[in-house]
């Protein structure tokens, strides 16, 4: 199969321009029987060019979750029809907003290679960074050109702990002419229309005449939400209401729960949201019926909104570390300086995550599902895997002892690292038959990075 075949499990990356293989500008062709010879030339002229993406089976279904299939292909639809999604040029790594036909804002897409340290990712502050000041370049303690899968993890665990904190996300391929694709890969493209105009029964057998799929991360856009710190500096001058304080404080727990569960490195007041809907006077539909030959009765009845608070976690793309951060910075969660973390745990959270976390088959099942998850894509390792697992499993054992002690947050993440690793057996005599066990052992992180508060 050719490099340009859509892969199921996800997509191979394009060598640098720099390096020394030299790639010749002549696509490739596949000469397959072509789906459907009885096509005229205007059904032809008529057919999409970015993808021919619905040969591939299985490619961007989602048969657990149709309505979640439905957004996606609302995208894909608006894609066809030239509603290309928009890059977003806040934070460090290629993410866009996508849009539905009509042009309302439907999610955020985070291709794979557009990564802060992907070959692919466009902002120049990252390139700089790797350029000029490798030293300082990434963080030692996460695996590369991974957050797409952590960003549906994070979902994937804030589902199953029925925290519902985090926009649902999930793995998807998007093709648009907006995102950043390498030279080579758009002028392959113009090769392919130039043939296909010239020589419409070659053009049929390429395998799609438009830009490579990517694979990324598609999360539900949160519509009314804003970042953190907006509503966070202004709560200060005008405290919310006791009861608003109390279900803030609980979407607050939750956050923080996820965060430490999947040992989050990047979780500042920045990217994490917060809806608040504040009280305010609408018209009743039944003000017309008021007399109006009575005076008193000349104003309208008004009818007063509920107001309602909520949070929202994304940017969850630096999280599940192989390893606790041990070497120059520490990574802390910046929620914890503020007055919310001071407070203990609330019946109400102990009540929600305690039942799971202490049912190891509960955390196993986790574990599965992050497996079933993370092995689609193609550098999986297996063995980096359960390092990831063993942080996971020592966060929680850490989270279970804390809420069960009666801490707050501030007092969880002054805990120490603990590592509960699962005890390596063999079958037979060489490493091929290794296999772990059932078996686990504790042991606490001893090495502390060298910067404690950044």
């Amino acid at each position: 199969m050719n490099e340009d075949s859509l892969q199921p499990n996800g997509i191979s990356q394009q060598p640098s321009p720099t390096t020394s293989t030299y790639q010749p500008f002549v696509p490739d062709v596949d000469f397959e029987q072509p789906i459907n010879d009885n096509l005229d030339a205007k059904d032809r002229e008529n057919q999409p060019l970015l993808g021919r993406m619905d040969h591939a089976p299985g490619y961007n279904h989602f048969p657990d979750d149709p309505s979640f299939s439905y957004v996606i292909k609302q995208a894909e639809i608006a894609i066809d029809n030239s509603v290309f999604p928009e890059r977003i040029y806040q934070g460090s790594s290629g993410s866009y907003f996508v849009k539905d036909p009509n042009c309302k804002t439907i999610g955020v897409f985070k291709p794979k290679d557009e990564e802060p340290y992907g070959l692919l990712n466009p902002k120049w502050i990252k390139w700089l960074h790797k350029n000029c000041c490798p030293c300082c370049f990434g963080r030692s303690c996460l695996i590369p050109n991974q957050g797409y899968l952590s960003e549906a993890g994070a979902s994937l665990v804030s589902t199953k702990l029925g925290l519902n904190i985090v926009p649902k996300t999930k793995v998807a391929k998007l093709v648009s002419e907006t995102f950043n694709y390498g030279r080579l890969d758009r002028e392959k493209t113009r090769m392919k229309h130039a043939i296909n105009d010239h020589f419409p029964k070659l053009g049929r057998r390429f395998n799609r005449l438009g830009l490579r799929p990517k694979i990324g991360s598609f999360q539900l856009f949160m519509e009314g939400y804003k970042d953190a710190e907006y509503w966070l500096r202004r709560l200060e001058l005008a405290p919310l209401p006791l009861n608003l304080q109390s279900r803030f404080q609980l979407q607050f727990e939750r956050l923080v729960v996820l965060d430490y569960i999947i040992r989050n490195t990047d979780r500042g007041n920045d990217n994490w949201l917060i809806r608040y809907d504040q009280p305010s006077l609408s018209s009743s539909p039944n003000a017309s019926l008021t007399n109006s030959t009575i005076s008193e009765s000349s104003s309208e009845w008004n009818n007063v909104q509920e107001p309602d608070i909520k949070i929202a976690a994304i940017d969850n793309g630096l999280a599940f570390p192989f390893k606790h951060p041990d070497s120059w910075r520490a990574y802390p969660y910046h929620w914890a300086w503020l007055p919310q973390a001071k407070i203990p745990f609330s019946k109400d959270t102990k009540e929600l995550v305690l039942p799971y976390l202490s049912d190891m088959n509960f955390v196993q099942d986790l574990c599965d599902d992050l497996y079933t998850l993370f092995k689609i894509d193609k550098g999986f390792d297996r063995h980096m895997f359960e390092k990831q697992m063993s942080v996971m499993r020592g966060q929680i054992l850490n989270l279970t002892q804390a809420l069960k002690d009666g801490k707050s947050p501030v007092q969880l993440v002054q805990m120490p690292a603990v590592i509960v690793e699962r005890s390596k057996g063999h079958v037979g005599t060489t490493s091929k038959f290794r296999s772990f066990s059932d078996t686990f052992t504790q042991r606490f992180q001893n090495k502390s990075p060298f910067f404690s508060w950044c």
